[in-house]
């Protein structure tokens, strides 16, 4: 449909003139929901949520349109004010970070223009862009080697997956083993299955962390064979780093090689003094990053670093209509070999403006920025007497506590309150806390309330509230395992002064 029959483009001459009025309703809608809402999440949990979304959004498909400014004045109202924001400092659950206003600019650039990075006549400069930042992080991950490469994936899920891809690949015929620990994200265990591979084998771990001793046991009860050996530098539940050198040594010792999911950590290279937890990095076959998280980067922004560009040949491929071998000898760059995927974003866009609009010593200021906060935070958790942190360290950026109510309880029960009290928060759209399952000082597994900190600007003093309202939850969900109801304890609302907001 053309620009003059009530549809018009984003790209083209015209298209930023339709796009700057638009991007005003935008703008405008997103500001006026995050007031209206109010806090970190929608109050009323997901029944409510539900009603007044689809109230602003029903029916998705009418038979006569409405127009561009009043569905985007409808729907990005529905979705922003019953969007979980982590821009507000109180939401805190997960590996999900507040994106950087130039990496979202940066997107809808890319959106206008709508490159598809499999074939050069589809984006010529943006290939180029992509090289370029492919060429920097992967000298970021690995400074010594000859020929490192990295390739931009869609998160922490596909690069583990190619990473296990590419390493079936070099194990062929095989089979390849994979080796990983206990604290091993989800995924290298889905791309495992979905590759066919045998069922990873698992090693214990001690304090959230793969033991070396257990994985020399395990590496020499496989008696040979291709092995691909996981760590994590960045666990999603507590953000522990494996003891990468140690392992490194070890795998190499029985001839395996070694992959490193670091789509939480690997942004501690950005900083000179936190760099070193990654020690032994360098070591890894091959790395996955996930800029979306201590990156600050609109969802997706997925990384796979490799030592050798060698390594990817395994994934070159030919279709005639996207790279013919007569268009790729007279210099037309390929670019189908450059993913698993066909079409697909050119998410290295937002990462290169960014990089270049904060240089590495910009990102390093953020990434330690978090680092702090979290550390004040643990200690601010360790003045509350009502409140316990899990005895050790501080994993990355995430703090694991609980109500000291909790721990007056019998096992099952203590977790029941620990439960409470974050459903609780989350229903009145005060707090959004995560929940983690760890160890304890006494080596039992208790659930924790999880403060994952990604706010690249929240100080610590920002967070404090959140102690608070964890503290008043908790003695009422208390009350309520003691057999009171929550109405007598004070029922689940909150006067607006405790929603903390930006």
């Amino acid at each position: 449909m053309s620009a003059g029959t009530g549809a018009p483009l984003a790209g083209g001459v015209h298209g930023p003139g339709h796009l700057r009025a638009l991007t005003a309703v935008v703008l405008d809608t997103l500001e006026s929901a995050a007031r209206t809402r109010g806090g970190p999440l929608p109050a009323g949990g997901p029944d409510e949520v539900a009603r007044r979304t689809t109230a602003l959004a029903a029916p998705v498909l009418p038979e006569e349109g409405i127009g561009a400014e009043a569905a985007l004045a409808d729907l990005v109202r529905a979705v922003a004010e019953g969007a979980a924001d982590p821009a507000d400092p109180a939401c805190v659950a997960h590996l999900h970070c507040p994106p950087l206003a130039v990496a979202a600019a940066a997107e809808l650039a890319g959106a206008a223009l709508n490159p598809s990075m499999d074939s050069w006549d589809q984006a010529p400069a943006a290939g180029v862009i992509e090289e370029l930042t492919t060429t920097a992080l992967a000298r970021l991950v690995h400074p010594e080697a000859p020929a490192p490469d990295a390739l931009i994936t869609s998160g922490g899920t596909e690069s583990n997956l190619v990473a296990l891809l590419l390493a079936r690949e070099r194990a062929a015929p095989g089979p390849l083993r994979v080796v990983t620990g206990a604290n091993a994200h989800h995924s290298v265990h889905r791309a495992a299955w979905m590759l066919g591979l045998p069922a990873p084998t698992v090693v214990a771990c001690h304090d959230g962390r793969i033991d070396p001793a257990a994985l020399d046991r395990t590496l020499a009860g496989l008696g040979g064979g291709p092995v691909l050996v996981v760590a994590t530098a960045g666990t999603t539940d507590e953000g522990r780093i494996d003891p990468l050198p140690e392992i490194a040594r070890i795998a190499e010792r029985y001839g395996a090689e070694l992959h490193v999911d670091a789509a939480y950590g690997g942004p501690l290279l950005f900083s000179e003094r936190l760099a070193p937890r990654l020690a032994g990095l360098d070591q890894a076959v091959s790395v996955t990053l996930d800029l979306h998280k201590l990156g600050w980067q609109p969802v997706a922004a997925g990384v796979l670093a490799v030592a050798d560009t060698a390594l990817l040949a395994p994934l070159s491929l030919r279709a005639d209509y996207l790279n013919a071998d007569d268009d790729t000898e007279a210099g037309l760059p390929d670019l189908l070999g450059r993913s698993v995927r066909t079409t697909r974003r050119p998410d290295a866009l937002k990462m290169a403006v960014t990089f270049r609009a904060l240089g590495r010593r910009g990102l390093s200021e953020l990434v330690e920025h978090c680092v702090r906060t979290a550390e004040e935070f643990g200690r601010a958790v360790d003045a509350r007497p009502a409140l316990r942190r899990r005895p050790g360290a501080i994993g990355i950026s995430t703090v694991l506590f609980r109500p000291v109510v909790a721990d007056e309880r019998e096992a099952e029960a203590g977790d029941a309150v620990v439960a409470e009290v974050r459903r609780t928060l989350l229903m009145d759209g005060r707090a959004v806390l995560g929940r983690a399952v760890a160890e304890d000082g006494d080596g039992r597994r208790r659930l924790w309330l999880k403060a994952t900190l990604l706010h690249p600007a929240a100080a610590s003093a920002d967070l404090l509230p959140l102690l608070d309202l964890v503290t008043e939850a908790a003695e009422r969900a208390a009350a309520a395992e003691d057999g009171n109801s929550l109405s007598a304890a004070g029922g689940t609302g909150a006067p607006a002064a405790e929603r903390l907001s930006p």
